[in-house]
This record gives C-alpha cells, sequence and structure tokens, in this order.
C-alpha cells in the first residue's frame, strides 16, 4: 500500500491537495491495516486522513531548501526507468 505515497516535496509546481490527500489516505490505510474501513470506524478513518492531510501540507509549507526544485516530467522518467529494469531483470 505504502509504495503509492511518493515524495512531494521541493517539486515545481508544488504538490497539489489531492496528492497530499492521497498521501494521507494510503498512509492511514497502511496503520489501520485496511483500504475500506467498516462503518462502524468510518468517522475515526476519515478524520484521520484529514488531520494527516492537514499536518503534511503544514510540513510541506514550512521546509525549505537551497536545492533547486525538481521537475515531475523528468522524475517521472527516471522512475519509469527504474522500473523498466527493474520489472525487465524479473521477466529474464
Amino acid at each position: 500500500m505504502c509504495r503509492n505515497i511518493r515524495t512531494l516535496h521541493n517539486f515545481e509546481p508544488a504538490a497539489t491537495s489531492t496528492e497530499v490527500h492521497g498521501a494521507a489516505l494510503q498512509y492511514v490505510r497502511k496503520i489501520s491495516g485496511t483500504s475500506t474501513p467498516s462503518a462502524a470506524n468510518r468517522a475515526a478513518f476519515d478524520a484521520a486522513v484529514e488531520a494527516v492531510a492537514r499536518e503534511t501540507q503544514h510540513l510541506l509549507d514550512h521546509l525549505v531548501t537551497s536545492a533547486p526544485p525538481k521537475d515531475r516530467e523528468v522524475e517521472a522518467a527516471k522512475a519509469k526507468q527504474r522500473s523498466e529494469r527493474r520489472f525487465a531483470a524479473t521477466r529474464s
């Protein structure tokens, strides 16, 4: 589940609220051990996702770096190359 959480800091353009929420959702799913909570746990699950998203956004807003921002397209291309190499090795 957590493999879907990606680095959100120091990208141009900055991470969107949808990306922050998605990372928070994945985190809460991982620590709760469920991707879909029961009706009895839905309110607690949703509240946790919102709290994690809020704190994640706060963190991203306050982090500083001297490194230049990373380009999303370049980083996506690098990730695709890594994936192709990794899966090519398992197909051989």
